[in-house]
């Protein structure tokens, strides 16, 4: 495709005064013109029929009335289908865009190739989305593409044809890929045609993508009536893409709110609704679930001893070690502070003993800078351990319990395990002997 032919080099000859010899920009009003197109043709075609009826030629003119005859039937064929195909997509605005619309913005995109290509028989396809904060094109989603997406470059605007296009909001169809700069592209990729349609998508005057297809099934050249059909559906793909743009925003927003921005850790909020959430079902099935309250030991001791960027990345430190030592179903998040706490589904006390002990390790052989400066000699961390039972059977118990047991792991000396149960808090200390 054209964006990965920029990437490569392959359209340095771009800027010369052939590049363009076989582009057409597309023009409104070509329907009508179709139409009128039609009717002249069948016009023409049936006054002929009628005169041969009235006065039949000689003889010797027969061979010209065999060949002439059907070209212009074909013709009047040929017209007749372009318009009823235009006529076909015209009436299905509604269904094509109930198609390519989901909650699911990469759906959207995928959806939106996916009926492209079909509705233009190609068999490659890729959409690029303007990104208003850099002002540049990037790949989102692609069909045949050889190559993939994360090592595609963004596109510059005014470079190239993706980046003519776009900057000229008009559509550009390129007939013919061994014109001057593009041929060695052709080679190297080895698409199936010389032809491509690199098509901006708008909405209300606004860009908000550029469609691109090539390798035309059959191996026939883009013309006029597949820019035709693409005016078409081109209004139903700008909704849906405009509906994906807010899509993307409210998940960015709704993550902004739920995510420590320190850490990248889900943040206190999300944690307490997500537990509150297990807690529920793990009550419904008979499941186990136990919760970890962790605290960086003597964090203020740290901090003012080596300045408040030397803190911060003391948290993102310990987050990244403890994303390291969990299992993909735990949940670690950042509570406040120097506190972290872990959410494990569907296990019990004394495999949460494990694991803590593991993330107490982890941490503990982690290298801080400045660690050697703390009370202890290393950069540690005391953990409180609490699981569902018959009496700690809401989030806030559970919450409640763990902290409990965190803070009598403190007053034992730090650097240590304590977890709660109905019975009296026994100790779990570094070395792992009860």
């Amino acid at each position: 495709m054209t964006l990965e032919r920029l990437r490569e080099g392959d359209l340095l000859g771009v800027g010369s005064q052939n590049i363009f010899a076989n582009v057409i920009f597309s023009t409104g009003g070509e329907l009508d013109n179709l139409a009128r197109r039609v009717e002249r043709a069948a016009r023409d075609y049936n006054l002929g029929a009628l005169q041969n009826e009235v006065s039949p030629q000689p003889a010797v003119v027969e061979p010209r009335e065999s060949t002439e005859a059907p070209e212009l039937k074909r013709e009047v064929a040929r017209l007749r289908e372009e318009l009823d195909s235009r006529s076909r997509f015209n009436e299905s605005r509604q269904y094509v865009l109930e198609r390519i619309s989901s909650t699911d913005p990469e759906q959207t995109y995928l959806a939106i190739l996916m009926n492209s290509k079909e509705l233009l028989h190609a068999e490659r396809a890729s959409l690029l989305i303007y990104d208003e904060n850099k002002d540049e094109l990037n790949l989102r989603a692609a069909i045949g593409f050889p190559t993939e997406l994360s090592e595609v470059q963004p596109v510059v605007i005014g470079e190239g044809i993706c980046g003519t296009a776009w900057a000229t909001g008009q559509p550009v169809m390129v007939s013919d890929m061994t014109a001057e700069g593009i041929a060695l592209a052709t080679r190297e990729r080895q698409y199936k045609t010389r032809s491509f349609i690199s098509y901006p998508i708008t909405i209300n005057g606004r860009k908000v993508g550029l469609l691109n297809l090539t390798d035309k099934e059959g191996g026939g050249n883009f013309n006029e009536v597949d820019l035709s059909l693409l005016e078409i559906v081109a209004p139903q793909v700008a909704l849906a893409l405009e509906r994906s743009e807010w899509q993307e925003k409210a998940v960015q927003f709704q993550l902004m709110s739920i995510t420590d921005p320190l850490t990248g850790l889900p943040n206190r909020r999300y944690l307490e609704e997500r537990l509150t959430e297990e807690v529920n079902r793990s009550k419904r099935y008979d499941h186990h679930l136990s919760f970890l309250m962790i605290d960086i030991d003597d964090f203020k001791i740290y901090n003012d001893l080596n300045g408040h960027q030397a803190g911060d990345l003391a948290l993102q430190m310990t987050a990244h070690a403890l994303k390291i030592a969990l299992r993909s179903a735990d949940v670690a998040a950042r509570y406040g502070g120097e506190e972290f706490c872990i959410l494990l589904p569907q296990t019990s006390l004394a495999e949460a003993r494990v694991i803590a002990e593991r993330v107490r390790e982890k941490i503990e052989d982690t290298g801080y800078p400045h660690a050697k400066s703390q009370p202890l000699g290393a950069v540690t961390i005391s953990t409180g351990v609490s699981t569902l039972s018959k009496t700690i059977d809401t989030a806030e118990q559970i919450i409640w319990a763990a902290d409990r047991a965190l803070y009598e792991a403190k007053d034992e000396g730090k650097n240590r395990i304590r977890y709660y149960q109905e019975t009296p808090l026994k100790v779990v200390k570094a070395n792992g002997r009860t």
